[in-house]
């Protein structure tokens, strides 16, 4: 059994995946940090992430990357949607993230194309959403929350930019799959988002053949 969760950042797609492989007793991969990896070994690099070779070349990251802390950053976040518009970077990516899909038993993949392009065989596909400004205000209160002073104002600025690129891009844009279910959290809590996506996956099953 394949869960798609897909959405733009902070919506909360990644903390409703974590809740649902947990539930469900499935292995859970966050395709996002693989990204993120690859948009901070640009950095290491001393590349250009909007370059298509330095961003291809960071691919090559080691694994232990991707347990450094400083991906979670809103640094590596954006240069994680910046390498992710390379096709030569997503093909690089591609089979890593299916071979996590077809393992034995299924899996929960997080992402932004995991429904239409990773595994659009999903048994299961959520599209996780939520305006701009609730967004915003979620990453605002994780940066002060790790004592990271930053301005509202530039988060929401930066969630723009990244939507932008993120749905405009040519290879795997950002969209929810015909068949996904949309759970928008703007006035959910994080209880009430994970409680609302678990019933979504189990109405869904209960329709499999």
């Amino acid at each position: 059994m394949i869960i798609a969760v897909d959405g733009p950042t902070a919506s909360g797609k990644g903390t409703i995946a974590k809740a649902i492989a947990a539930h469900f007793g499935l292995p859970h991969l966050d395709t996002g940090l693989l990204y993120r990896a690859v948009g901070r070994q640009v950095q290491l690099n001393e590349g250009d992430p909007d370059n298509p070779s330095d961003a291809l070349a960071a691919t090559d990251f080691p694994d232990e990357l991707l347990h450094d802390p400083i991906l979670r950053s809103e640094e590596t976040g954006g240069l994680a949607s910046r390498v992710s518009v390379h096709p030569e970077v997503r093909r690089a990516l591609f089979e890593r993230q299916r071979a996590f899909a077809e393992q034995p038993g299924g899996a929960v993949l997080d992402g932004r194309d995991i429904g239409t392009v990773i595994a659009p065989e999903a048994e299961v596909k959520l599209f996780v959403t939520a305006s701009v400004e609730a967004r915003a205000m979620r990453r605002w209160l994780e940066m002060t929350g790790r004592e990271i002073d930053i301005p509202l104002m530039e988060i929401e600025e930066d969630v723009i930019r990244r939507d932008e690129r993120d749905i405009n891009r040519k290879d795997a844009p950002l969209k929810a799959a015909p068949d996904a279910y949309i759970l928008d959290t703007t006035s959910l809590d994080k209880d009430r988002s994970i409680a609302a996506a678990i019933e979504a996956v189990e109405k869904a099953l209960a329709r499999q053949p």
